[in-house]
C-alpha cells in the first residue's frame, strides 16, 4: 500500500466535500411547492422556517460526512498498522489521558454544535404570529374536509382520478378536485384534526 494514510484521507475528504456540495446545491429543479422527477433533496424553500430547516439539514449532513470519514480512516489505520502481521507484539497500554479527554470533549462539542441551531429552529417554529385567516382541516380516510370558520364555508377535497387529471397539468396523486384558496401575503392558521384515522397535513415547501 504505497498511498499514505494522509493522502488517502485528503482524497476521501475531497470526494465527501464534492458530494455535500451536490446535495446542498440550491438549484431549483421544479416549480416552488411542486415535486420534480428524480427529486431526492428537500423541496425548494418557500418560507423562512423552511430555509432554516434546509440550512440545519445541510449542516447535519456535513457533520455526518466528517464523522463517517474520520471513523473510516481510524478503521483503515487500525487494520493496516495494528494487525497481527504488522504488529506481532501488541502494546499493553491501558490509559492515554489525551485520547480519553479528546473522545469526551469532541462528542460534547459536536452535540453543542447540533443543539444550538436545533433549539433556534424549534423556537422559530413555535413562534406563531396572529393569523389573518383560520382554516380547519379534518382528515378522513381518503380525503380532507376544509372549513373556513369565519366565513362559515365547508367543502370536501378528494383526490382527482386519472381521467380528471389528464385535463390538467397537476401532478398525479397530488391533484384534488377542490383546492384550498388562501389570500396572498397573509398569515394562515391551519388547525388539523382527524375524523377516523391519524392524518398528516403537510406543505413541504413551507416546512410544515
Amino acid at each position: 500500500m504505497k498511498m499514505s494514510m494522509g493522502r488517502m484521507g485528503r482524497r476521501l475528504l475531497g470526494l465527501a466535500a464534492a458530494g455535500v456540495a451536490l446535495v446542498t446545491s440550491t438549484a431549483a429543479f421544479a416549480e416552488l411547492g411542486q415535486p420534480a422527477e428524480w427529486e431526492w433533496r428537500l423541496q425548494q424553500a418557500g418560507s423562512p422556517v423552511m430555509e432554516t430547516i434546509e440550512t440545519f439539514h445541510n449542516w447535519l449532513l456535513v457533520i455526518i460526512t466528517v464523522i463517517t470519514l474520520i471513523v473510516l480512516g481510524l478503521l483503515i489505520t487500525v487494520m493496516v498498522k495494528f494487525n497481527a502481521r504488522a504488529n506481532p507484539t501488541p502494546s499493553r497500554t491501558t490509559h492515554n489521558t489525551i485520547i480519553e479527554v479528546a473522545w469526551t470533549l469532541i462528542p460534547v462539542l459536536i452535540l453543542v454544535s447540533i443543539a444550538v441551531p436545533s433549539f433556534r429552529l424549534l423556537f422559530l417554529e413555535l413562534d406563531i404570529p396572529k393569523a389573518d385567516l383560520t382554516i380547519k382541516a379534518t382528515g378522513k380516510q381518503w380525503y380532507w374536509t376544509y372549513t373556513y370558520p369565519d366565513a362559515k364555508i365547508e367543502f370536501d377535497s378528494l383526490l382527482a382520478c386519472d381521467e380528471e387529471r389528464t385535463k390538467c397539468t397537476a401532478p398525479r396523486l397530488l391533484a384534488v378536485d377542490n383546492n384550498i384558496v388562501v389570500p396572498v401575503n397573509k398569515i394562515i392558521l391551519v388547525e388539523t384534526t382527524g375524523a377516523d384515522v391519524i392524518h398528516s397535513f403537510s406543505v413541504p415547501a413551507f416546512g410544515i
